[in-house]
C-alpha cells in the first residue's frame, strides 16, 4: 500500500491507510498489507531523489525490483493529494517512477480514490499520463479530478470520495464543543496561502467564539515530528497567547481524533482530513480551504461549507457566519456522510476483477 501509513504523524495519512485496509478487506478478507511512504521505507527502495530510483531500476542493485515482484497489488493512494506537482516536482516523479517499476515488475497496480492534479509542468504531465495508462483501474475522489484524469487520456472507472468514510464509526466518542485545527504548514511560510491572512483568520476566528461563549478545544491533525510540517507547536503558541482560555486536544492517534470529532459539536479545519474525520462522523465541519482539492470534493458529497483561505475577503468572518446563522449543520452533515457511502459502494465490485 503506497504512501499511507498506520504509523504517519499525518492523521490524515493514517485515515486513508485505515480507510484501504478496511475496503481492501471487504474484497479479500485474507489479505495482509504492506505499508509505503516517505517515513516507512523499506531499504530496497531508495526514496531520496527520482535519480535513485532510476539508478536502482538501471543498475538492478538493491533489491528494488525483486521486492516489488513479491505483491499482487499496488493500491497508490498518493497520499490522497500528491497526484499533483503542487508539493513539488520531485515528490511527484518519486511517487509515479514506484508506480511505474512496480507495473514493470508484473504488479497490478490501481489509483486508489484521490485528487488527480493539477500538473503545472510538462515532465508531471508525462509522467502522470503514463502512469493512468499503466493502472488497471483509476478511481477519483471528485468531478474536477475525472476530468483532469479525461484530460489525459485515461477515463476514470469510478467517480468515488475519499476513503476516510468507509472506516467504521467511533466506539468512544468524547463530548466537545467547537475544535479549531490549526495548520503547522500555512502557519508559517509556504507556497499555498498568505501566511499573515491565515493567522489573522484564525486569530479572528478564536476571538470570535470566545466571545460568543462557545468552548474551543485545538486539534492538531499533524502531530509532534522532526517535520516541520506539522500543528502542535501552532496550537501550543496559540494557547499561550489566548492566556489558557482555550484548551489543546493532542490525539495519540487516528481512534483517539476520531473520538473526539465525533463527540464535537462542530470542527474547523484546514487540514482536509481534519474536516473529513469530521463528516465521516456526521460531526460537521467547516473546512479552511488552501488548494482545489478542497471544494470538487465537498461538493461531490453535498457538503456546501468551504470557505477559501485564497480568495475570500476575510475568511474568519465568514466562517463565524456559519457557526452563528446555519442551524441546519448537524442533518446536514449526516446527509453528507450518507452521499459519501453511496459513492464508495460500487468499487469493491470492481475490485474484485481486478486480479
Amino acid at each position: 500500500m503506497a504512501w499511507a501509513s498506520d504509523l504517519s504523524p499525518n492523521l490524515g495519512v493514517r485515515a486513508l491507510g485505515r480507510g484501504s485496509v478496511d475496503l481492501l478487506k471487504s474484497v479479500w478478507p485474507d489479505a495482509t498489507f504492506d505499508f509505503l511512504d516517505f517515513g516507512n521505507k523499506p531499504a530496497q527502495v531508495p526514496l531520496g531523489h527520482p535519480r535513485s530510483l532510476l539508478k536502482a531500476r538501471v543498475m538492478a542493485r538493491g533489491g528494488m525490483m525483486d521486492w516489488l515482484k513479491q505483491f499482487d497489488l499496488l493500491w497508490d493512494t498518493r497520499s490522497g493529494d500528491s497526484f499533483a506537482d503542487i508539493y513539488g516536482t520531485n515528490r511527484h516523479a518519486k511517487m509515479s517512477l514506484l508506480h511505474e517499476f512496480a507495473t514493470e515488475a508484473g504488479v497490478t497496480a490501481v489509483l486508489a480514490p484521490q485528487t488527480i492534479g493539477p500538473f503545472q509542468h510538462t515532465t508531471a504531465r508525462v509522467l502522470a499520463k503514463r502512469n493512468l495508462r499503466r493502472s488497471r483501474l483509476v478511481f477519483a475522489r471528485d468531478p474536477v479530478s475525472a476530468k483532469a484524469s479525461a484530460r489525459l487520456g485515461r477515463k476514470v472507472d469510478r467517480m468515488a470520495t475519499d476513503l476516510v468514510f468507509g472506516i467504521h464509526q467511533p466506539t468512544a466518542p468524547c463530548e466537545r464543543d467547537v475544535l479549531v485545527n490549526v495548520s503547522g504548514l500555512l502557519w508559517r511560510a509556504n507556497d499555498h496561502v498568505d501566511l499573515t491572512k491565515y493567522r489573522e483568520s484564525v486569530r479572528s476566528i478564536i476571538a470570535g467564539l470566545l466571545s460568543d461563549g462557545r468552548d474551543v478545544t485545538l486539534l492538531p491533525h499533524v502531530l509532534d515530528s522532526l517535520d516541520p510540517d506539522n500543528d502542535v507547536p501552532t496550537c501550543r503558541e496559540l494557547e499561550r497567547e489566548f492566556d489558557g482560555a482555550v484548551g489543546v486536544l493532542v490525539p495519540k492517534g487516528l481512534e483517539d481524533v476520531r473520538d473526539a470529532v465525533a463527540g464535537a459539536n462542530v470542527v474547523i479545519g484546514a487540514r482536509m482530513h481534519a474536516c473529513l474525520n469530521a463528516l465521516s462522523t456526521s460531526t460537521p465541519a467547516i473546512a479552511m480551504a488552501y488548494s482545489r482539492k478542497f471544494e470538487p470534493l465537498m461538493k461531490a458529497i453535498d457538503w456546501p461549507h468551504v470557505i477559501s483561505v485564497t480568495e475570500a475577503e476575510d475568511p474568519g468572518a465568514d466562517v463565524l457566519q456559519i457557526i452563528r446563522n446555519c442551524h441546519d449543520l448537524k442533518s446536514r452533515a449526516q446527509i453528507t456522510r450518507s452521499r459519501a457511502s453511496e459513492l464508495l459502494a460500487g468499487i469493491p465490485q470492481l475490485l474484485g476483477g481486478a486480479l
